[in-house]
């Protein structure tokens, strides 16, 4: 594995690695959602082949295990040695813990590059360097978030208040391009549509507020005030919920921003 790397901000000086997930790896890899296979599927087809992947702030691999099914190589890099340690295992996944400034891969040798719900923390401009450099002609550059997700009606009212309010001035500034649909963010390349995609899971009420336990503005909100404001807001979910043991289907429309490098027509 590589050493984790700076990158270099568009004033010419180092941009930290902002590690906002490091010290909530194990529950990040158990409650965090995954994407959905079409999602790759579609991906896929806009690329020029099927040899190698990129992923980048892979976090536990999320998306790299998809992009297994449809890649022979997948290389998943991000800057936190902890998140690498508890990635999900796949016979085509290679993990290496380094910054988005440095894949270590040669020119021109990826048929995609993809940032899922991480490029909003990156160093952009050195990113989109480092991915046009690795891009084959014709390959894909697709970056997606997802914001806050719909359950009932009950439920995303009381969600929307614990986002806002609870934990809304807790939230890292970079996460103001998530609740934009990464508009406001720099793109280098012609634009191509998202794929319409929405993440689903079935999860009970633990598994929801294991979600929540995970978010970066929760994490800040412990630290602050030494408590955990998931726990109260539990207690005020459930009634909306139905219950603890009720299993209820969470979805997360996918945002995300498409393109792909001169040369394949």
């Amino acid at each position: 594995m590589s050493g984790p790397f700076r990158g270099t901000g568009s004033s010419g000086s180092p941009a930290p690695f902002k590690d906002h997930f490091s010290r909530r790896a194990v529950d990040y890899a158990r409650s965090r959602p995954h994407y959905p296979r079409l999602l790759f599927s579609a991906l896929a087809q806009l690329a020029p082949g099927r040899g190698t992947a990129w992923d980048c702030g892979t976090g536990n691999g999320q998306a790299a295990t998809g992009l297994a099914e449809h890649f022979t190589a997948v290389v998943a890099t991000d800057a936190s040695a902890d998140q690498i340690a508890h990635g999900e295992t796949h016979s085509r996944v290679t993990y290496r813990v380094t910054r988005e400034t440095a894949s270590g891969l040669p020119d021109h040798s990826v048929d995609i590059v993809t940032a899922a719900q991480a490029a909003h923390w990156f160093d952009l401009p050195a990113f989109y360097q480092e991915a046009l450099r690795v891009l084959r002609p014709g390959g894909v550059l697709a970056i997606w978030c997802y914001g806050l997700c719909r359950v009932t009606p009950e439920v995303d009212t009381r969600l929307a208040r614990f986002y806002r309010v609870t934990v809304g001035p807790y939230w890292p500034a970079d996460r103001a391009h998530v609740d934009a649909d990464y508009r406001t963010l720099s793109f280098p390349l012609p634009e191509l549509s998202f794929p319409t995609a929405v993440m689903e899971h079935a999860w009970t009420l633990a598994d929801f507020v294991g979600f929540l336990g995970t978010w970066s503005a929760v994490a800040k909100y412990r630290s602050v005030h030494g408590i955990d404001p998931v726990e109260q807001f539990e207690s005020e979910l459930e009634p909306a919920w139905g219950g603890r043991d009720v299993v209820r289907m969470v979805r997360w429309p996918l945002a995300g921003r498409l393109g792909r490098t001169p040369g394949v027509g």
